[in-house]
């Protein structure tokens, strides 16, 4: 299979996915989108057509139907939300049919930074979280603006973790 890890190569995951005869392709999404919307104003100037398309180019440029597994980890909640649909479309179209995504959100519905992490597959029962700085989200999700946010998708689940965050796996 060909999973698309956006959260940053590292060598636990690459062994892991790797290892298990799978393909991995990796970016870090977030620097992607620092690279691209800068930091003085990131919010406002997701809302530029040029620089969202120059986004989506430099971080989603692969053909339809391309991959079996997408890891999103904490990534969308940083997008506003014209630049959140574009990247949900773009998702969908480089996703096989019957393939799997998984994404994860800040629980805690409150305004301010949350924490961000790099994410570690250590083993088919553990994930590492490395704090890595803190970041405002553009928006947070409850379970209803999940299902909205993934409603051209097959089937959406999603758990409660014990570190606050809501584990999301979604089914095209």
């Amino acid at each position: 299979m060909r999973i698309l890890d956006l959260a940053g190569a590292n060598q636990q995951t690459v062994s892991f996915v790797t290892g298990l005869g799978h393909q991995l392709y990796s970016d870090d999404m977030l620097v992607v989108l620092d690279r691209v919307f800068g930091t003085g104003e990131p919010y406002a100037n997701q809302t530029n057509r040029a620089l969202a398309e120059e986004f989506l180019e430099s971080a989603l440029d692969f053909p339809a139907d391309h991959f079996d597994g997408v890891l999103l980890w904490d990534t969308l909640q940083f997008f506003e939300p014209a630049l959140l649909t574009a990247v949900m479309r773009r998702l969908h179209r480089v996703l096989r049919p019957s393939s799997f995504l998984f994404a994860l959100f800040h629980a805690a519905e409150r305004s301010g930074p949350v924490p961000l992490y790099s994410y570690r597959i250590a083993d088919p029962r553990t994930i590492l979280m490395q704090p890595r700085g803190e970041r405002t989200p553009s928006q947070y999700f409850n379970n209803r603006d999940l299902e909205r946010l993934f409603q051209d998708f097959a089937s959406v689940k999603f758990f409660l973790t014990r570190d606050a965050l809501r584990e999301v796996i979604v089914r095209r």
